[in-house]
């Protein structure tokens, strides 16, 4: 039955049968030569390599073969692709981890090999948290390393939109399918990943994402990483997991302080006193992952191109911190016209970014000042 079958098909059923799952799979896998291998293998044969008898009976039935090539087809239907274990465009470094997915599903631009890093923290973040971790996303993207995150609200959006802002890759691990972005508000942000970065997910397309699919993904997202960077995380954080998964799998742990008397400053202050990297700047994190990328740090022009004219006079204003529309009409002696153009214009280049109560601040590296450049 297995003669001729494509092997995607082939690791679809596979991973997809009762019984069997990643570990085991990923055993068969190498004894037999690949997925196609293990699919033609005899009852006997598997049974002897340690699969169990119903697991076998599972595998060689039709329906099993034919539910895999139904997936296999929505997975293309919803512009996607399976990346296999073996494939060269599987993560190495997830290879590593035992329990890896035997495969993924990615939408967007190939992964692609090279120093990557997970930013993650809470989704109830403070604008201090959100304004670090876009800044540090973008400086990171910007001296070629790829950011990883889930694309929940807070930090995970944050870390995205600065990566983006750069230019630079990002991934976005979900733990729901490819075709199922969550929060639903963030489908913008998801497609503008897949224009130049991916989505990824190990979970069938059409998966809902259920609260029990996220503390399996984070085991993908500490586990394609050199590195995990945790900004702003509660005591119970999810993020603590993603953590100790990376530290479990011998990569580095870093973590941004934040103010003694937030409960979203424990999580972090916790990894540090347990001995996760402090950060205060970019450097911290490339001196660990990737110090020979630390001479391109801060070398690329702009993302955007530095604002010139009025828009420069507005920038230098919202140095000091977050206005309002009408207080920078009084702080600049422009007609509400002007700054509402400057301000829609300095939107769209991505050096302003709208708060929940109307206040505008200025993001990534824009925003000067010491600390995360």
């Amino acid at each position: 039955m297995g003669q001729g079958m494509d092997d995607a098909v082939a690791w679809v059923s596979l991973r997809s049968t009762p019984g069997i799952g990643d570990v085991r799979g990923r055993a068969l896998a190498s004894r037999f030569g690949g997925a196609v291998g293990v699919i033609g293998a005899t009852a006997a044969e598997l049974v002897a390599a340690g699969c169990p008898a119903a697991a076998v009976r599972r595998l060689h039935a039709p329906e099993t073969l034919a539910e895999a090539r139904a997936e296999f087809a929505r997975i293309a239907a919803a512009g996607g692709r399976l990346v296999p274990i073996d494939a060269a465009e599987y993560p190495a470094p997830l290879r590593q981890v035992h329990d890896a997915p035997l495969h993924l599903i990615a939408k967007g631009t190939p992964l692609t090999a090279g120093p990557a890093v997970a930013i993650v923290g809470a989704r109830r973040a403070t604008s201090y948290g959100r304004e670090i971790a876009e800044r540090l996303a973008a400086g990171l993207a910007d001296a070629g390393v790829t950011v990883v995150s889930g694309l929940a609200r807070g930090i995970d959006s944050a870390a995205h939109e600065g990566a983006l802002m750069a230019r630079g890759r990002t991934v976005a691990v979900l733990g729901s399918g490819i075709d199922v972005v969550y929060p639903s508000e963030h489908a913008d942000l998801a497609a503008r990943i897949t224009a130049t970065g991916t989505l990824l997910s190990e979970l069938p397309v059409g998966t809902a994402p259920l609260p029990a699919h996220f503390p399996a993904r984070n085991r993908i997202l500490a586990g394609m990483t050199q590195g995990t960077i945790v900004i702003e995380a509660a005591e119970r954080s999810g993020s603590l997991i993603t953590a100790r998964l990376a530290n479990e799998h011998g990569r580095e742990v870093f973590a941004v302080p934040g103010r003694v008397d937030s409960p979203l400053s424990y999580g972090a202050h916790i990894l540090i006193r347990d001995g996760a990297t402090l950060v205060r700047e970019l450097d911290d994190v490339l001196a660990e992952i990737a110090p020979a990328l630390r001479s391109r740090a801060g070398s690329a022009p702009d993302a955007v191109g530095a604002p010139d004219g009025d828009a420069a006079g507005l920038v230098e204003i919202l140095a000091a911190g977050p206005l309002s529309a009408d207080d920078l009409v009084r702080a600049s002696g422009r007609t509400p016209q002007e700054i509402i153009a400057n301000l829609l214009d300095l939107e769209l280049r991505g050096v302003v970014r709208r708060d929940p109560g109307g206040e505008f601040r200025l993001t990534g590296r824009f925003a000067g000042g010491s600390g995360l450049q």
